[in-house]
């Protein structure tokens, strides 16, 4: 992995954090990019010569244009994009969600990715080589009640994981994603406490519940998700093709 560039959105906490963790241990130069430039510095600091944060909101078009554009000019290239930043807000049922927090979820989820992407993989059309890695979930391939608008934007990232792989091979630009289950992280404390108040459950039961439902036996952690990054960053997936790997402890067969 050595002298390689890798970008990392949503990189200040959950997969997206053990992503960047990963390559910089894998010798890697991480740009690890977030909304709070404050959660990312941390990592400078772990990593010192090997990280670098800077403050994105993916849903933003032109500052992502522009910081691709500066590592470009900096670095040289751009090898890996892990598009990992993501959100879901609440419980977003059709009668009963916020039509303005659907908008956030599809900036984020999809628009965010598509945001990044494109400036990246322009230039590396150009150099004929790249991998792109992108964060869906399980969600996007089984629908669940009160969470219509994050499974759409999760089944679209995976939609898109295969249009764009598709169409990118011919220039050996491999693309490809992961779609993690129940992963243990600041987002699914905010789920819990959801399910709390409109099922009338105590704190921290929904969370246990679902943890012990995976085959696996426990949630997910966001470190058991690095390795596959790792590995679709490498020549060792050269031949897998606009594939999602499920890494979700046995939760979903395909």
């Amino acid at each position: 992995m050595s002298a390689e560039v890798v970008v990392v959105t949503g990189a200040s906490s959950g997969i997206g954090r053990a992503c960047a963790e990963r390559f910089a241990a894998e010798s890697a130069q991480v740009v690890a990019c977030a909304r709070r430039g404050d959660r990312i510095a941390a990592l400078e600091h772990d990593y010192p010569g090997r990280v670098r944060a800077e403050t994105l909101d993916v849903r933003d078009r032109g500052a992502a244009e522009n910081l691709i554009g500066r590592i470009h000019r900096e670095y040289g290239k751009i090898d890996i994009l892990v598009n990992a930043a993501g959100l879901g807000i609440g419980l977003d049922s059709i009668p009963d969600g916020d039509p303005s927090e659907w908008d956030t979820i599809f900036d984020t989820n999809v628009k965010g990715l598509l945001n990044l992407t494109k400036p990246v993989v322009s230039e590396m059309v150009r150099r004929g080589a790249g991998h792109v890695i992108n964060i869906g979930s399980i969600a996007g391939h089984e629908m669940y009640t009160n969470g219509a608008v994050y499974c759409a934007s999760k089944a679209a990232v995976i939609s898109l994981t295969q249009s764009a792989g598709l169409d990118l091979i011919k220039h050996r630009i491999n693309v490809n994603g992961i779609a993690p289950g129940v992963v243990d992280t600041p987002m699914w404390d905010e789920n819990d406490a959801l399910f709390a108040k409109y099922e009338n459950r105590p704190p921290g039961e929904k969370k246990r519940i679902v943890g012990e439902s995976v085959p696996y036996g426990r949630m997910g952690l966001p470190e058991d998700h690095a390795g596959a990054a790792v590995f679709l960053a490498s020549s060792e997936s050269d031949y897998m093709v606009a594939q999602t790997l499920n890494v979700d402890g046995g939760n979903w067969m395909s």
